[in-house]
């Protein structure tokens, strides 16, 4: 498919992609919905590792992985190369005894080493568990990464550099553990490197991954714990099959053009290591390892690789895509590669606000005069990720689509809400070494309770698919009964507060009216009130324009709000950032509303009895 190829919608040139419209049925059963995706899912590969296989035969010099080395040249590692070092290093971890109940855990982020380290475990069908970097580098606390080391028991531990790791590896790595390191060392601790790995001489690992089936484990995937602690997620060979093939059905392109795909989403969270890892491999791509962040430090580097790599698909979230979106509109080079090819875009951890997603779509028709589709969907660690996507006419934010094929969901009223639930040969067994949290995540029918509500795009029509409707547990009622649904009004309050809002946590638990605690994107604010770097965050927050700014937030919030279920009646602006030592914020960046809460207690009270100065109160 080529850029010229453009459908012609009201007006607007859309660059035409080729998706699936998978058929589903909606009928109710005793008061519950039950949605259910009619197109059959296709056979699939009985082992991840196999399209690895079959890949080193296809096309054996197709680079599977590629990351930019000192040098600043791409390091690439083959379909051929990568399953001849799986298989050596798939060798040398059976060698060590490693298994389910001693997995492999991996603290350090995306990189070349971690990459073989996966697939050779994955080959040899040993389970591995990639752990957020930032519970190792940016904790001071190590309490929750011992926590995670003590629930997976390893026989191996690998980091990128002792000399980073170091501290967090001489707080929680097991005496009986092995390490494993690429360069650096820790004092006191022998280490293995990486390298030794690669020396090993397959001889039983072919035979092990032909014992390998659906069922078999390929990695435990914690959650974010944005509602309660992080918890391990069985993650099988047969739920990464089917759920790539589950979008290989939704996005028949996958399977014609092979998907180049320059991304950093991290490797320890199911958006990037099952979802966009998955789609590379299993389709024949190529996956360019972004070592740049949405952040003002590093985002000039994801610049730099976008100038010189053109995606077939791209990804990133709300605060990547709002930076690249203001590139796009001033780097000419930036603008004329990165359009050279793409043909979908997908927003990952959240969702994009209707106005930055109207933003992103006049730059696209302004600079290559073409709209590229933003795909929307719902997914969740335990689902492998993906369950839901909007693949038909509906294109708007909020809106996450029908079931993939293979993908049954049943709505449950729960309060004044609707929770879905979902089924399918993509859904976990269950939580690791935890069964009851095992047995309270499923209901009676075996289905995936998600936590997150949903309603119908038109109750009408309920086959056109789902409108996102916050989480259910963060929902709350004010002192005079009143429900409150946090997760649109936080959806509001982010979109309209843009780009000067982070993130929002709503208060008014037991109380008579709704307040926010808001995290500001500082830059922005300095930005507004014209203060430098040298100003305190504080100081920056007092100024008048910023004031004046949210101020007429609450005002624009409230004009539209028809009762105190959705009128606010206060707003805070945090100097402090939320805390991942405190669980307030966890390794992706997602706010833990209960945390920030109890953390927070006492300021939540002098917001309501008017002892703190800078509460902004509605007219």
């Amino acid at each position: 498919m080529t850029p010229s190829m453009i459908a012609e919608d009201g007006g607007v040139r859309r660059r035409q992609v080729d998706l699936g419209n998978p058929e589903v049925a909606a009928y109710q059963v005793d008061g519950i919905w039950h949605v259910d995706a009619v197109t059959p899912l296709a056979p699939v590969p009985v082992r991840f590792t196999d399209r690895l296989v079959e890949g080193a035969r296809r096309h054996p010099e197709r680079t599977l992985v590629a990351r930019r080395g000192a040098d600043g040249e791409w390091i690439r590692l083959s379909y051929a190369d990568m399953l001849g070092r799986a298989r050596r290093i798939g060798q040398a971890l059976l060698a060590r005894g490693l298994c389910a109940e001693r997995p492999l855990v991996i603290l350090s982020g995306n990189d070349l080493e971690h990459f073989q380290l996966a697939f050779g475990a994955m080959y040899a069908g040993i389970p591995y568990s990639p752990l957020s970097p930032a519970y190792s580098l940016v904790a001071t606390d190590p309490a929750k990464l011992a926590d995670l080391i003590a629930h997976l028991t390893p026989g191996a531990l690998f980091a990128a550099d002792g000399a980073a790791y170091g501290r967090a590896i001489e707080a929680v790595m097991p005496a009986d553990a092995e390490l494993i390191l690429t360069t650096g060392a820790v004092p006191g601790r022998a280490a293995t490197r990486f390298a030794e790995l690669l020396e090993t001489a397959p001889a039983t690992v072919d035979a092990r991954n032909a014992e390998i089936g659906p069922d078999t484990i390929a990695k435990f995937l914690f959650t974010s714990g944005s509602t309660k602690k992080p918890k391990a997620v069985i993650t099988t060979h047969g739920m990464l099959c089917s759920n790539q093939q589950m979008l290989l059905q939704t996005f028949p392109f996958f399977g014609t053009t092979p998907p180049v795909l320059l991304d950093w989403l991290p490797w320890n969270h199911t958006f990037g290591g099952s979802h966009n890892v998955g789609i590379v491999l299993y389709n024949g791509g190529t996956l360019y390892i972004d070592d740049g962040r949405p952040t003002a430090r590093d985002f000039g580097v994801t610049l730099r690789n976008l100038r010189e790599i053109a995606p077939t698909v791209y990804f990133n979230i709300p605060a990547g895509w709002e930076m690249l979106t203001e590139a796009l509109k001033t780097d000419e080079q930036l603008a004329t590669q990165f359009f050279s090819r793409v043909q979908l875009f997908f927003c990952a951890g959240a969702g994009l606000s209707q106005r930055a997603w109207e933003h992103l779509d006049e730059v696209a028709l302004a600079r290559c005069g073409e709209s590229i589709r933003i795909m929307t969907g719902l997914g969740m660690t335990e689902t492998s990720p993906s369950s839901t996507f909007g693949t038909g006419p509906i294109v708007k934010a909020g809106y996450v689509g029908v079931p993939a094929p293979g993908c049954k969901v049943k709505l449950v009223p729960v309060g004044d809400k609707l929770e879905a639930r979902f089924h399918g040969p993509h859904v976990t067994p269950g939580y690791w070494r935890a069964p009851h949290l095992t047995a309270e995540a499923f209901d009676e029918d075996g289905y995936y309770r998600t936590g997150d509500a949903l309603r119908f795009h038109d109750a009408q029509q309920p086959e056109l698919g789902f409108m996102f409707d916050g989480r259910i547990a963060e929902d709350f009622k004010l002192s005079s009964g009143t429900f409150v649904s946090v997760g649109p009004l936080r959806a509001r309050v982010v979109s309209m507060g843009a780009p000067y809002v982070v993130d929002v946590v709503v208060t008014g638990i037991n109380r008579p009216a709704i307040g926010l605690m808001v995290f500001p994107r500082v830059e922005h604010c300095r930005a507004l009130c014209g203060m430098g770097p040298d100003k305190p965050v504080a100081e920056v927050l007092a100024s008048s324009p910023v004031r004046r700014f949210f101020k007429q937030l609450v005002d624009d919030l409230n004009r539209d709000a028809s009762g105190s279920s959705r009128r606010v009646e206060r707003l805070l602006l945090l100097a402090e950032p939320p805390s991942i030592d405190h669980r307030e914020q966890t390794d992706k960046g997602s706010i833990n509303q209960a945390a920030v809460l109890v953390r927070r207690a006492r300021l939540v009270d002098a917001m309501y009895d008017g002892t703190e100065p800078q509460t902004i109160v509605a007219g």
